[in-house]
């Protein structure tokens, strides 16, 4: 018989097809890419030949031109001339009403405070004294109607006085009651001028 010959199968791996063009062209156009980049960075921060320095440059660049800035021709001064002396605006003369109520608040903190002087010692007593010396001296700088400016003027200089008599006697230990009865009469004698 005749020999029936069949070829002999064998199973093996299909032969793939290479992969290695697609992987070619991804590296070929992020090199592409990449110079794109690299002559825009260059484009912009190079300077050109023609001097000009790029618009959006984000480094400032040496210019290659030196350009010579023109020198200001001197200025002639005017003649000095006097200047006029302004003087402030007299200070208007406040009413006699308007000035006891800038004032109120003063004098009645002064019988409060010689008040608490009386009944307290020591350094309380002595810093109600430096409180009334304060007032009073804003009590001097406060201008005063001038219908009652040398009766104001002389009753607060006394007032001064009983106060300065007042913080030696708290500062001595010594009664202060006396002087208390002093500075009393003194702010009273100002509330007086001023209509209180």
């Amino acid at each position: 018989m005749a020999e029936n010959t069949q070829p002999d199968l064998q199973w093996g791996p299909l032969e793939q097809k290479p992969r290695g063009r697609g992987r070619i062209w991804i590296i070929v156009g992020l090199a592409v890419a990449a110079l794109i980049v690299v002559g825009v960075l260059l484009f912009f921060l190079l300077p050109r030949a023609d001097g000009q320095s790029p618009e959006a440059s984000a480094t400032p660049s040496p210019s290659a031109t030196t350009t010579e800035e023109p020198t200001p021709a001197p200025t002639i001064a005017p003649d000095p001339t006097m200047t006029p002396v302004t003087t402030p605006p007299p200070v208007p003369d406040p009413s006699v009403d308007a000035f006891r109520e800038q004032v109120r608040g003063w004098l009645d903190d002064a019988l409060t405070g010689i008040d608490i002087v009386s009944a307290s010692s020591g350094q309380e007593a002595l810093s109600v004294v430096e409180t009334l010396e304060d007032d009073a001296q804003r009590l001097s700088e406060t201008p005063a109607p001038t219908s009652i400016q040398s009766g104001w003027s002389e009753a607060l200089g006394r007032y001064a006085e009983s106060l300065a008599a007042l913080r030696t006697a708290v500062s001595d230990g010594s009664g202060t009651s006396a002087s208390a009865e002093s500075a009393r009469a003194s702010a009273e004698e100002l509330r007086t001028v001023v209509g209180l």
